[in-house]
């Protein structure tokens, strides 16, 4: 089956609906979710979005901010571009019925870790979700606007790969799509084609990222030989609700922003002794910090302290996050909250440039899945929702601009071929290595690396990469199968990238190089696949 259209959008989160919402002014718009179309990362972002809103506030602040977080290699052009854009783009939200908690007849803006001032933007601690909320209504009520849900890209369609030839620029057609429900992948043809698929937390154990952050974008954009950069600094959320119940409930930024303190099980706070900031200093900082704590007093757990705050305030500024706990039994406005670091955001991904295009042309990559040297080696709090709603604004118009070409054709595409493939009876195998790949990730490719840990890990990955492939063409596609072949590729690209960096910088931390290097590491690493 095929279906052709303008813009094909891979995923449904703040990045792929700003873009689809401006480009179905220019052409008909399909969204492909493999979930629900409100399953996404943006729905579950509780902070809020940075941006300068306050007189007191100024780009040069949150300019500054976002370098001194970045440890060095943020791209400073992009920073200020991102950052002087950042006030109308957070208006197009707005227009576009994303309510922003105000106080009085301003907006109330927190404050972060990293941040000098008060610059975020928030819906109580649930914005993501009201901003999902808003531009899926907008989205569904679009004529031109088509959404696929439990819709999984397989793999992009490149004119190199359908005609066999190395093409420099290589040009990208669309994507095969497995329909989930139907069991029947589709052939989507499109004249550009969008990633906006989100990140890769479930690579690794522990993560509070939802189920549908398997990496498919980066994935799928190396295989197609699109560039890859700075895939070491995962960053790890250094407050995750410890529970046996709780699936990684995140306990937003913010709640250290208004106060909350950490602690050891005794009672100590410990920050003071890692940065000057204490609780409110960076979040690699932070992360590494309990990490250590952890494992000098062999504890399981720290604990998150904002009992010190009158229970009623902590009540109406943290509605969700005091809820969800208390349905835990956790009363935060009474007891400190068991917290752990896990896998949160990833700041590396796809190369792009100003306009969200990568080096194969017709291909854009926005939001998590896409590196555009705004986060450098760790990202300040809440510019991530900032980054991918105002590089959705900048695709559209380079696109608009693009599709005044003259005598642009796509070449026919095959449909999908699953050959010889049978159906499996051995799904075992595809959980057993999921399982294998996400402990081998923690256990030597997480908050604290060494050159041993990672050969370790990229033996381990690649054997178990054999033996994805190989299945992988003996039995018919399942999403399950997708997802773990797209795992062990993002798995690979994060070794790859952590053993190229011989030094240790914001996310990115070895212990045989634990020292900084401005003067041979002050720079981006790339890899790209080799035909």
């Amino acid at each position: 089956m095929k279906i052709s259209c303008d813009f094909l959008v891979l995923g449904s989160g703040i990045a792929g609906l700003s873009f689809a919402l401006k480009a179905a002014a220019h052409g008909t718009v399909a969204i492909v979710t493999k979930r629900e179309v409100t399953e996404s990362a943006t729905n579950y972002a509780q902070g809020g979005i940075a941006s300068v809103f306050s007189k007191e506030d100024t780009f040069a602040a949150h300019l500054e901010d976002t370098l001194v977080a970045g440890a060095g290699i943020c791209h400073e052009d992009v920073v200020r571009m991102v950052v002087e854009e950042g006030p109308p783009t957070i208006q197009s939200l707005i227009d576009w019925g994303v309510k922003f908690t105000t106080s009085g007849d301003s907006y109330d803006l927190t404050r972060e870790g990293g941040h000098s001032q008060r610059r975020i933007l928030h819906a109580d601690d649930v914005t993501g979700r009201e901003i999902e909320r808003a531009l899926v209504a907008a989205a569904r009520s679009h004529p031109a606007i088509t959404i696929y849900e439990n819709h999984i890209a397989i793999d992009l369609i490149t004119e190199a790969k359908i005609t066999h030839k190395r093409l420099k620029p290589n040009r990208c057609l669309g994507a095969y799509v497995l329909a989930i429900d139907e069991e029947k992948v589709k052939t989507f043809t499109a004249r550009f084609t969008l990633l906006a698929t989100g990140g890769a937390g479930k690579v690794y154990l522990y993560t509070c990222n939802p189920d549908v952050a398997t990496g498919d974008g980066v994935a799928m954009a190396y295989r197609a030989g699109a560039d890859i950069a700075n895939m070491e600094f995962m960053q790890f959320h250094p407050t995750t609700l410890y529970h046996p119940h709780a699936k990684s409930f995140l306990i937003s930024e913010a709640v250290r922003g208004e106060g909350a303190i950490l602690r050891r099980r005794d009672g100590t706070a410990f920050m003071e002794k890692y940065h000057p900031l204490k609780d409110l200093a960076p979040r690699d900082i932070v992360a590494r910090a309990i990490d250590n704590e952890m494992k000098t007093y062999g504890d399981d757990c720290v604990y998150l302290d904002m009992t010190h705050r009158e229970p009623e305030y902590i009540r109406s500024r943290f509605p969700n996050i005091y809820q969800t706990c208390l349905e835990y039994g956790l009363d935060m406005t009474s007891t400190p909250l068991p917290v752990v670091p896990a896998a949160h955001y990833l700041c590396g991904g796809v190369a792009v440039d100003a306009n969200a295009e990568t080096n194969i042309k017709n291909l854009y990559a926005i939001g998590e899945v896409a590196f555009t040297g705004l986060h450098g080696a760790n990202r300040l709090a809440s510019n991530s929702l900032l980054e991918a709603a105002v590089y959705a604004g900048r695709a559209y118009k380079h696109i608009a601009d693009e599709m005044n070409r003259v005598g642009e054709t796509l070449p026919a595409v095959p449909e999908w071929d699953s050959g010889t493939a049978t159906n499996s009876d051995e799904m075992v195998i595809v959980s057993q290595n999921w399982d294998e790949i996400r402990r081998c990730m923690s256990n030597f490719v997480g908050i604290v690396r060494s050159n041993k840990r990672l050969e370790r890990a990229l033996r381990r990955i690649r054997l178990i990469q054999e033996e994805i492939e190989d299945y992988y063409w003996d039995f018919i596609i399942t999403s399950d199968l997708i997802e773990l072949r797209n795992i062990a590729t993002v798995a690979e690209l994060i070794i790859r990238c952590a053993r190229q960096r011989q030094e240790s910088r914001g996310l990115h931390y070895n212990i045989d190089y634990p020292e900084r290097d401005d003067i041979h590491w002050q720079k981006d690493t790339y890899v790209r696949k080799q035909f």
